[in-house]
């Protein structure tokens, strides 16, 4: 039981984000004794993903502000003389400014409850001119909260049945058969998803309802296991630490991958699909030919820039936007690198940040599809499941719903000791490491964050209409005011299995400059249409049609320095929440920093061990056997395999 856990671990970790998940996998895995415990009743913290009646009920709770769980009323009195506490925060102030908006028609009935839903969720919803979120969702329990993310793993998988493929990426056509398809898998049983998704109506018939059909605000409700709605919006980039992570620690056969199937840009009023790899460029019909070499001498310069100082060192000194200009390139190509390419912002960046931005996208290219980018199936909130899991394979202890009261100092040494739960139980460890949102305000008083504007939409159809409708999209909408920040519209088909058939999720990210809805809805406003009953027998509007929308500021701890906290001993460790950037680095290599401090001489999260070669003898037991000796299944490929891995794309020898 949670209320009577070992008294005594080597590293104890206190948020279940994506940072600190990855250390706890690399502690447990280097031997170390981790305790991971997080106040919520879900993985992921803000790196978390929810079906949408969770999301209702994430919102609720958000808005209450109410404590997470309830404190134990004499955790002051357990403090001995020579000691002192350092009190963590009991609710969550990471989210502001929430707001919700409901275009689809409200037609909702008593008797709607989410498909396989463990109880009838009664949830209501704004209309368009409210600004309250759903006050009658109900708190999902902790069988709701789990199945909202899962991760699937290939128990029949051997060593040998495929290793040159260390990701599991699917082609972006996925049949209504396959989405719904378990018997070839093995679903987690830390998730409920997949197991009660075989039971739920399929939304074909969403699919296939007349054009004229719209989809309501009780169709959403109903389907609403389908959604798996992000918190924070990224991607992966295809050669990028995540991905390198993934397949060196093996971590990857719990999750499974889609490729980004389109880059767009938004120019004159317009949406465009901006050519990326050779073929893309050759085959495009919106560049000239002579545009076409243009660009390709340009990218090709710019994958071996470094080799010519002598065609940049002039520019160094002005930004990116401005060299693109000293080059043979057009207007539409300058616009289409900067800001699809590089991804960069005309002011923000340098004529070196530039060209390495432009070599990193292009290095990524063809490695599992014509972008650079993967999308986890079933959501970011896949990836720390990921490596929670693995973290449990060699022995973690996991605790949701549980709250740590305080940090114990002893006086004398200055180092934190122990934690005190909220059933008053001391646990005493040697390292221990605090997600940014548990630390109080006293903690956190000199500490300035910046914030994150996110907004969340639910639409009937791409912003960019293709002969298939199962199309993942990233899109830059550049800042048009002095100030303000680019736009990034990541737009997710149902494939992902992140919304339902006939609808596609869309998220809007920028670094804050004011609330999220002031920031965001101009770029809503270019690229949607409400949903409004007036346009019901105009079937060729020219904007997809907006049916549910959210906004909110999400604190931004990424570049915030240890020093600025108040007071922690030096055997706490700070992890900081999501940051504004499309990839995922910043976790990774905050959480190899964080390792090697806490384990000098480890190697971070290694290959597993070959199962063949675990002896169960203990006269001979080797030191890294006794570790997974217990769960020997759940590693399929050798360290050797592993070390060997080559690209999809790459023919064998």
């Amino acid at each position: 039981m949670a209320d009577n856990l070992p008294s005594e671990f080597d590293v104890i970790v206190i948020g279940t984000g994506l940072p600190e998940s990855i250390i706890a996998a690399a502690c447990s895995r280097s031997g170390q004794r981790v305790l991971h415990v997080d106040s919520r009743s879900y993985y992921g913290g803000n790196w978390a993903s929810f079906s949408f009646s969770g999301l209702l009920s994430w919102l609720k709770e958000h808005q209450e502000n109410s404590d997470i769980v309830n404190e134990c009323p004499a955790w002051q009195e357990k403090i001995l003389e020579n000691e002192e506490a350092i009190a963590l925060s009991r609710t969550d102030k990471t989210i502001q400014h929430v707001e919700v908006f409901c275009y689809a028609s409200q037609d909702l009935h008593e008797d709607v409850e989410e498909a396989g839903a463990l109880q009838k969720n009664h949830a209501s919803v704004t209309s368009v001119n409210s600004t309250k979120a759903a006050d009658s969702a109900c708190l999902p329990t902790e069988d709701e909260s789990l199945s909202t993310t899962s991760c699937e793993i290939h128990t029949e998988q051997t060593p040998s049945s495929d290793p040159e493929r260390p990701l599991e990426v699917n082609d972006v056509q996925v049949t209504g058969e396959k989405e719904n398809d378990c018997d070839d898998k093995t679903c987690v049983p830390s998730t409920a998803k997949k197991e009660t998704s075989e039971n739920v109506p399929v939304a074909e018939d969403t699919a296939e309802q007349p054009k004229k059909n719209r989809i309501t605000y009780s169709q959403i409700i109903k389907e609403g296991r389908r959604f798996n709605i992000d918190l924070v919006s990224k991607l992966l980039y295809s050669r990028g630490l995540l991905i390198d992570l993934l397949i060196k620690s093996n971590v990857s056969r719990y999750a499974e991958f889609k490729n980004i199937t389109r880059i767009l840009a938004f120019r004159e009023g317009r949406v465009k699909q901006v050519p990326c790899s050779r073929a893309d460029v050759f085959n495009s019909k919106q560049l000239t030919m002579v545009e076409k070499r243009m660009l390709m001498k340009f990218l090709t310069f710019c994958m071996e820039y470094e080799e010519h100082p002598d065609e940049y060192k002039d520019f160094e000194e002005i930004t990116f936007s401005e060299y693109l200009k000293t080059q043979k390139l057009t207007p539409n190509l300058q616009y289409f690198v900067l800001h699809s390419i590089a991804m960069t912002s005309e002011t923000g960046s340098s004529t070196i940040d530039g060209l390495k931005a432009t070599k990193n996208f292009l290095h990524c290219l063809g490695r599992y599809g014509n972008t650079p980018f993967l999308f986890p199936l079933y959501g970011q909130g896949e990836l720390p499941q990921c490596f929670c899991r693995m973290c449990a394979v060699f022995g973690g202890i996991y605790c949701l719903r549980h709250s740590v009261q305080c940090l114990v100092v002893d006086k004398e040494s200055g180092k934190c000791k122990a934690i005190i739960d909220q059933y008053g139980q001391r646990i005493i460890s040697k390292h221990f490491l605090v997600e940014d949102s548990y630390l109080s305000e006293n903690t956190c008083s000199h500490v300035q964050y910046r914030q994150i504007s996110r907004a969340v939409l639910i639409t009937d159809r791409s912003v960019l209409k293709t002969d298939s409708d199962q199309q993942i999209s990233i899109l830059t909408v550049p800042a048009e005011e002095p100030g303000t920040f680019a736009v990034r519209v990541i737009e997710l088909c149902s494939s992902t299995m992140t919304c339902m058939k006939g609808s596609y999720l869309v998220h809007l990210t920028c670094t804050s400059s004011k609330t999220a809805r002031e920031d965001l809805e101009p770029v809503v406003q270019k690229l949607f249409t409400p949903y409004t009953e007036t346009e019901i027998e105009n079937e060729e509007v020219e904007k997809p049609r907006l049916l549910w929308g959210l906004y909110f500021n999400m604190r931004d701890s990424s570049d915030v320095s240890r020093n600025s906290y108040n007071d922690l001993p030096s055997n706490v460790y700070v992890c900081s929440g999501p940051d504004c950037a499309l990839g995922n680095d910043n976790a990774v290599k905050q959480a190899e920093a964080l390792f090697q401090q806490i384990c000098p001489n480890e190697d971070f999260c290694p290959p597993p061990p070959n199962p063949e070669d675990i002896i169960l003898d203990g006269d001979s037991l080797q030191p890294e056997a006794s570790e997974s000796s217990a769960l020997p299944e759940a590693n399929s490929e050798t360290p050797k395999e592993s070390s060997n891995l080559r690209n999809p794309e790459e023919p064998s020898e």
